[in-house]
């Protein structure tokens, strides 16, 4: 009798467990599907700077073969357009490596925002999702992130939400850079069309989701005064990074006053 219950209840426990992993499933891809719907009216927005990012590359002589290369291995719109206008033959290697790292550098002060919230996923998990880390992810992440904690819910970071969101653009930006490496010799000069306007414009979307009012908006307007000076007086890329610290340390300034 003792031996039959001791089964039963291995059984039950059995069941029990596949149970719980079933909805565990079910809770990944219902949180996946809601990172897709949520980063889907901006992954919409990059295609277009992706078409032109393709045919400029094109345009300097890379390859069909060598864009997604390059989009997929060096997933950072902002230093590939930087790198693509430096592009010569031969190349300027470490001309273009440190350009790249100093777009990129941005990257260092959003890993930090999401640190807090990461904090307790192991780095077989994070390292990879870092990769998919793009201005735009982040932002989508980021907002996700603060909005779940802020009701309570934990963890308030849901990997699966972010690579809902992160995984599709990665995919969507190394796809439309080739279709833009592939039409255009095609299209010609593709700043024609007016894709650029779509740039500045993602950016604005993402904005507007991460607006908390003016006064939490004080360290981003002195990011912008001071990149947009620093750009209209030093050559290169220093802007951003000009811009990235002076946002942080205003931030921390103005922490101070709370």
């Amino acid at each position: 009798m003792a031996g039959r219950e001791a089964a039963e209840g291995e059984a039950m426990s059995i069941s029990e467990i596949a149970l719980a992993q079933g909805q565990t499933t079910y809770g990944r891809g219902a949180e996946f599907r809601r990172g897709l719907a949520a980063s889907t009216p901006v992954l919409l927005g990059i295609i277009p700077y992706a078409l032109v990012l393709g045919a400029q590359a094109a345009q300097k002589g890379l390859s069909v073969a060598e864009v997604p290369l390059m989009t997929g291995l060096n997933f950072a719109g902002g230093s590939e357009f930087a790198a693509i206008q430096l592009w010569t033959s031969p190349p300027h290697i470490l001309l273009i490596a440190a350009i790249t790292l100093l777009v990129n550098s941005r990257h260092f002060l959003m890993g930090a925002a999401l640190a807090p919230f990461i904090k307790h996923l192991p780095k077989r998990k994070v390292f990879p999702a870092l990769f998919l880390m793009c201005d735009e992810s982040w932002a989508v992440g980021l907002a996700d992130a603060q909005r779940r904690a802020a009701s309570g819910l934990r963890p308030a970071f849901s990997l699966a939400f972010y690579l809902g969101a992160g995984l599709p653009f990665y995919l969507a930006w190394v796809a439309f850079t080739t279709c833009g490496a592939a039409l255009g010799p095609v299209l010609g000069d593709v700043q024609t069309y007016g894709f650029a306007i779509a740039f500045p414009a993602v950016f604005l979307v993402l904005l507007r989701g991460m607006w908390k009012g003016f006064a939490a908006a004080r360290p981003w307007l002195v990011s912008l005064v001071v990149a947009a000076l620093v750009y209209l007086t030093v050559p290169g890329a220093w802007y951003v990074a000009a811009g990235a610290l002076s946002g942080l340390v205003a931030a921390w300034f103005l922490a101070g006053e709370k």
